[in-house]
């Protein structure tokens, strides 16, 4: 080589991205799991073999305390981002949609997070990336292999849409790998999980990516299906263990330097009672009813989170309005009836990094669910319409998430102890030789 030719090779080697020094992860996320279950899996009778390593071997949190909400995308939009809501901008499930003309749209869109994410941050470091129905995932920017999660109605024109939003040709491939069609967006038994699994360790298989996000979903819809100790929500986490088995195996021989990252999203409590608070906001004059019985106008409105709702002030500034609707919450507070744990106000909203365009947030009781709309004339509270749910604001044991890695560099049986959601998002960043340098609080130690 001349040695122009070598000085300009060496110039281009310097503007290229360097290539990772650390280990690849798989962050694997399991909704609704509780930390309990796997570290006391034993005792709760619960045959976990595959998620009980990570106990024995690797490193785990005794609890990871979450944001608010306690709902599955504000809390996975914090587990890839290391910030509270009120940063990256996913508010809740739902958009928020006091007319209802979205047709329960939820924030299913990348271009929504306002601050960089793992994915990017991964690519950043020169790492290929994958993602099989993480939420908050369509158009995400830097994942090389993406199998966004998104859905409509259940119609085969789904899987037509998961097409336009995927990586080319994505679908396509994994399905002739797997020999089955790629489960609904909409769909969120066991089955999907099972068929997700598949795809997930196909893409690992075929694309070997560096950091990879897979979600499952089908212990969320049974604790709230049947209870969060339910038998059928124990049967459903003892199958998915085995899946967990499945990846953890792809992605040991794809990457045998790789760490797994296994976490949740939220805790669960058990329910009994409804609260309905749009029942209240009619009575009050607060919301107006069209002759169809729609919703035709507002000036204050709930946006339901399961265990609470931030209240949305058409006019937050009016003084007048804000006593109005401090009225109407102080007077449901006042019956134990409605299940009203307590009314946050804007500085403690702010403080605990929620939605900073809520004047006020309602926390229910254990026990006690929101209702979504369902007409003026629907009861003001009752029997719950499920045994299980979240959303409430973080902080009791029952609502904590899971957190937990094994492989290179993890020393084995360390306890983490009760750790913060955010705090995870810049730990595995940092495990992939990356960095998120907007992340909200420092990365765990994994010292021995």
């Amino acid at each position: 080589m001349t040695k122009a030719a070598l000085l300009a090779s060496l110039a281009l080697a310097a503007v290229l991205p360097a290539p990772a020094l650390a280990e690849p992860v798989l962050l694997i996320s399991i909704d609704g799991l509780r930390p309990g279950d796997v570290i006391e899996a034993e005792k709760r009778g619960l045959r976990l073999p595959h998620l009980s390593r990570f106990v024995t071997q690797g490193a785990y949190a005794s609890g990871v305390t979450g944001v608010l909400p306690t709902l599955t995308y504000p809390s996975h939009t914090t587990l890839i981002t290391g910030v509270a809501p009120a940063r990256h901008g996913i508010l809740g499930n739902n958009s928020f949609d006091p007319m209802q003309i979205n047709q329960g749209g939820w924030y299913w869109y990348a271009s929504d997070i306002k601050v960089p994410t793992l994915w990017q941050a991964a690519a950043k470091a020169g790492l290929s990336t994958g993602n099989v129905h993480w939420p908050v995932s369509v158009a995400a920017k830097d994942v090389t292999w993406n199998l966004p999660q998104i859905w409509r109605t259940g119609h085969g024109d789904d899987a037509k849409l998961i097409d336009a939003l995927a990586t080319p040709g994505l679908r396509a491939q994994l399905e002739k790998a797997t020999g089955a069609p790629y489960a609904k967006g909409i769909d969120e038994d066991l089955p999907a999980d099972q068929n997700r699994a598949r795809f997930a360790t196909a893409m690992i298989a075929a694309h070997k990516p560096q950091f990879l996000t897979v979600y499952f979903a089908a212990l969320d819809h049974e604790e709230h299906a049947s209870g969060p100790d339910s038998a059928e929500s124990r049967a459903t986490l003892e199958k998915i263990d085995a899946l967990v088995g499945d990846l953890v195996a792809a992605e040991m021989a794809a990457h045998p330097d790789a760490v797994i990252a296994l976490a949740s999203d939220h805790g669960f409590e058990a329910t009994d009672r409804f609260v309905n608070l749009y029942r209240a906001f009619i009575d009050a004059g607060l919301i107006g009813v069209g002759p169809d019985g729609k919703i035709a106008k507002w000036e204050a409105t709930p946006w339901l989170s399961g265990g609470s709702a931030a209240i949305m002030l058409a006019r937050p500034d009016d003084a007048a309005l804000v006593a109005k609707v401090r009225g109407v919450l102080d007077g449901l507070a006042a019956d134990p009836a409605n299940g009203i744990d307590h009314v946050a106000d804007r500085a403690e909203i702010a403080r605990l990094g929620g939605n900073p365009d809520a004047s006020f947030y309602v926390n229910l009781k254990a026990g006690t669910v929101t209702d979504i709309y369902r007409g003026a004339g629907a009861a003001l509270n009752g029997p719950a319409p499920v045994k299980g749910m979240h959303g409430y604001f973080p902080g009791p044991a029952n609502l904590r998430a899971t957190f937990m890695l094994m492989g290179k560099g993890v020393p084995a049986g360390k306890d983490l102890g009760v750790i913060d959601m955010r705090a995870i998002a810049p730990t595995l960043a940092k495990i992939m030789g990356a960095a998120l340098p907007d992340a909200e609080v420092a990365p765990l130690s994994l010292k021995p």
